[in-house]
């Protein structure tokens, strides 16, 4: 067993009751780890990469005019392969649908309610830190009015949770979070570590805090979730990151089960060094994916802005209609008409305009209620996604 890895290290397991009701649960050690963690050269080499390709995507969101266009669509991809993860049965047309006043279902409104749970708590973020209330608060958003909503949004949980497979219980569970004693103790230290001096890499420390927040597991839904979302937010307090254009639920969804087989053997065999090998390369990967996207949806941009402008008549409400679409690339000509404040017939010439030029397609509908997507758009933002 190589030197940091004790089977001790990244805590213990209780008895709690005894005949028939025993179950033994988690009993997670305080952040950071002890022994520290072992800077291996692969950890270093991945660090050193991971960090360059964040710096890289810092640059490129930086020198893009149109970038809070693509990073609002970010911010509903990442909600929705993150709920993705945890069943949630969405598409990327799901919640991009203009109809969708009236065609939400309960996993359209679960990615939903996690675009605005991230917004509201980027902006909480400015003024307060990250803290245990921050994170209920931002869960009380995550859960209002979907499935879960029963059990205690916004609040830490006061009874037992555990996680299996449909019809699992306390005695045939795969794994058994601290009680509600030993959970209000472990997110207090994991606040205080989260807001403490340090000096491991905040890539490291991001690792470290994921994987501790999963393992308390502090709510009775949503943990997944939030302790995503806590990445974020982490890196955006320690000014990582400027705007939330990582999205890490993707690789996450692609290593589904590697990603819960690596937090379970830190639990198992105290092994943090294997969790934040995997994690860093989440990162890294994440990171180059963001540049090449964004780098795409610019040019895509570019090309069909000077498509756009040389229309010649009608240029003016196609060029308003462009803007449009890049922040609603599914629409209806109705709902646009009014968010635009023009006339159903001035719409309807500049989409005609816009599907002639190749920029817009119809999707579906009679005449009267079309819909149509800007599809070369959502082709870049649709990929790792279905």
């Amino acid at each position: 067993m190589p030197r940091n890895i004790q089977p001790l290290r990244a805590g213990k397991y209780k008895t709690n009751l005894s005949g028939e009701l025993e179950y033994r649960s988690f009993v997670p050690s305080p952040l950071p780890p002890d022994p520290p963690i072992e800077l291996s050269g692969d950890i270093v080499g991945l660090l050193v990469e991971a960090n360059r390709q964040l710096a890289r995507l810092e640059t490129i969101a930086s020198r893009i005019p149109s970038v809070n266009l693509f990073i609002s669509m970010y911010v509903r991809k990442e909600a929705l392969m993150s709920s993705q993860i945890e069943g949630t049965q969405a598409t990327l047309e799901d919640i991009l649908d203009p109809f969708i006043d009236h065609n939400a279902n309960r996993n359209v409104a679960e990615v939903i309610n996690y675009v605005e749970a991230t917004e509201f708590a980027i902006e909480r973020l400015r003024r307060l830190p990250l803290s245990a209330r921050l994170i209920r608060e931002t869960h009380a958003v995550l859960m209002r009015g979907v499935r879960g909503q029963e059990k205690n949004p916004g609040e830490f949980r006061r009874s037992q949770n555990w996680i299996g497979g449909a019809g699992s219980a306390l005695n045939n569970a795969r794994y058994i979070p601290p009680t509600p004693e030993d959970m209000t103790d472990a997110m207090s230290d994991l606040e205080k570590y989260i807001n403490s001096d340090s000096n491991l890499d905040v890539l490291i420390r991001a690792a470290l805090i994921h994987y501790q927040f999963e393992t308390i597991h502090p709510f009775l839904d949503g943990n997944g979730r939030i302790g995503r979302l806590l990445v974020t937010l982490f890196l955006l307090e320690r000014n990582v990151l400027s705007t939330p254009a990582l999205y890490i639920s993707y690789f996450l969804k692609k290593n589904r089960i590697e990603y819960y087989d690596r937090m379970s053997e830190v639990r198992d065999k105290g092994d943090f060094e294997q969790w934040v090998t995997f994690f860093l390369q989440a990162i890294l990967e994440s990171a180059a994916d963001a540049s090449a996207t964004i780098d795409r949806l610019d040019s895509l941009h570019e090309k069909n802005a000077a498509l756009v402008e040389n229309l010649g008549r009608g240029a003016k409400t196609s060029v308003k209609l462009f803007a449009y679409l890049e922040e609603n690339p599914i629409i209806e000509i109705q709902k646009t008409a009014a968010a635009l404040n023009v006339t159903y017939a001035t719409v309807s010439k500049a989409v005609k305009r816009l599907c002639e030029a190749g920029i817009l397609a119809q999707m579906s509908g009679n005449r009267r209620n079309r819909v149509f997507a800007y599809e070369s758009y959502l082709a870049i933002l649709k990929e790792g996604t279905n």
